[in-house]
């Protein structure tokens, strides 16, 4: 009775995953059907190639989509044949208000149009959306929306630019195309899961959970979980591109496809930091050390706040110059501001608030003036994934303390041609202790480290983007 039973579940399951497959099938060829309907021939009477970019916040004006419009422009560039989309939600501008806001900002400008199609459901890949189980929220939402831009277009090459790598199955299996990503940093790593495993308190893991065994185990079965299932929908990608030798590590470990998978650093606008003359200091009476990044928890500002007090309060610097603390970085939200506000609040307990300078949301050129009279560039965010900020500071010419962790450890804070570029540390007395180091040295030598941290930071132009952007994605278009 019972093995009559195992034998109809069997037999069940079996027609069930076939009626499956024969259902998927039929999807496929609707789709491709559809494509056909939806696409036509070019002047020559050939149809172009359709290359779309899975980007739905591409007029966010950040990193990620400085990414995107050099990867469109270089592949203009060198593809004739070829149109370019982009899959976004901004429905709050035209396509020319997009293509001029990227030329506004980055001083892209596009050789040939670009085809804009508008995404109704952005909305459920909010994280506000998910108060709970967010990774895994916003991953299957990513695929709804996937469902509706493969819907309105079918490309024969997929890009996804934004980390949304569950749409990659979606577009390979069922829209029949060639994919690609740019991964800037994954969904979930092994850090992440160290830190619950090890029941650390971040801004990531909340206290409420690693004081209770319970919920910990629990965050770590759900961690492994979507793990494994993050590592099978990003193995689907034919070509893997990540930002830094950090990013690569986690990918290769999760998503275990190394022989596709190469590091392409993202285009950082080095030249106009590199504009500023490059002059060794007249001036010993003041120094400012300033930090650029975003107002965001990650970014671990009080860790600079604590760190130049501590440097202040110990007097190492002999006759002691007038030292300042300038924190550049942009608000986003009323959080942002909160952040700020409590920033704000702890310079007071430690009593350096006549020291530390905020500026929020300022001009370029304001920022520019900062790092030109900078004399060390701050950076504190732990295992930040690349560190453009780190770039541009170094560009500019100070001297840059970063986090030694993450990119900035594994790629850019890096000896050139054998010769230092930069200094790292982790906590509030290595920070202290080193600042106090870099302010010690001569003019001449701090002077040697800016010009070295300047030759270093070539690697890392829009030149280089290009060349290694096009050999890395050269197996989609053959």
């Amino acid at each position: 009775m019972v093995a009559g039973g195992l034998c109809l579940c069997g037999l069940i399951s079996g027609i069930l995953c076939v009626c499956l497959a024969v259902l998927l099938w039929g999807i496929r060829l609707w789709i491709q059907q559809r494509k056909k309907q939806l696409t036509s021939g070019g002047k020559d009477g050939k149809r172009p190639l359709l290359v779309a970019f899975f980007h739905p916040y591409c007029n966010a004006g950040g990193g990620g989509e400085r990414v995107l419009w050099c990867a469109i422009r270089t592949l203009q560039k060198k593809y004739r044949n070829v149109t370019c989309v982009v899959y976004t939600g901004d429905r709050d501008a035209t396509g020319e208000e997009i293509v001029e806001g990227a030329f506004r900002r980055f001083n892209i400008k596009l050789t040939h149009p670009v085809k804009f199609v508008f995404l109704e459901k952005r909305y459920l890949v909010e994280a506000s959306l998910y108060p709970h189980f967010t990774l895994l929220g916003q991953s299957l939402g990513s695929v709804f929306l996937g469902w509706e831009a493969l819907l309105k277009c079918v490309p024969d090459i997929y890009i996804d630019s934004m980390g949304y790598a569950f749409t990659l199955p979606l577009f390979k299996y069922l829209g029949g195309c060639r994919v690609g990503c740019y991964v800037h940093y994954p969904t979930i790593s092994t850090d992440m899961l160290s830190v619950v495993r090890n029941q650390d308190t971040r801004f990531n893991n909340a206290a409420f959970i690693t004081s209770n065994p319970l919920f910990s185990k629990f965050k770590l079965v759900y961690y492994y979980f979507f793990a494994f299932m993050y590592g099978l929908v990003g193995s689907c990608g034919d070509v893997i591109m990540v930002n830094s030798s950090w990013t690569l590590n986690h990918i290769l470990s999760l998503w275990r496809a190394g022989t596709c998978t190469s590091v392409v650093y993202p285009p950082c606008d080095v030249q106009t930091f590199l504009d500023i003359p490059l002059e060794e200091e007249k001036s010993t009476t003041e120094y400012s050390i300033v930090s650029i990044s975003q107002f965001r928890p990650e970014k671990d500002h009080p860790l600079q706040i604590r760190a130049f007090a501590k440097l202040l309060k110990e007097k190492r610097l002999g006759q002691q110059p007038s030292l300042k603390l300038i924190l550049i970085g942009g608000c986003r939200n009323q959080q942002d501001e909160e952040r700020v506000n409590n920033l704000k609040r702890l310079c007071e307990e430690l009593g350096v608030s006549n020291h530390v300078r905020f500026r929020i949301n300022i001009p370029f050129e304001e920022l520019k003036r900062h790092l030109a009279e900078a004399t060390i560039g701050l950076h504190t965010m732990w295992n930040e994934h690349f560190g453009i900020g780190v770039v541009e500071c170094m560009a500019a010419g100070t001297v840059i303390l970063a986090h030694n962790s993450g990119g900035p450890k594994l790629d850019i804070v890096v000896p050139y041609e054998g010769h230092t570029t930069g200094f790292l540390a982790e906590n509030v007395d290595n920070y202290a202790e080193t600042m106090a180091y870099i302010l010690s040295l001569s003019p001449e030598k701090r002077l040697e480290i800016r010009e070295n941290a300047r030759r270093s930071v070539h690697r890392f132009s829009d030149q280089h983007f290009e060349e290694t952007f096009l050999l890395s994605v050269e197996p989609l278009f053959k």
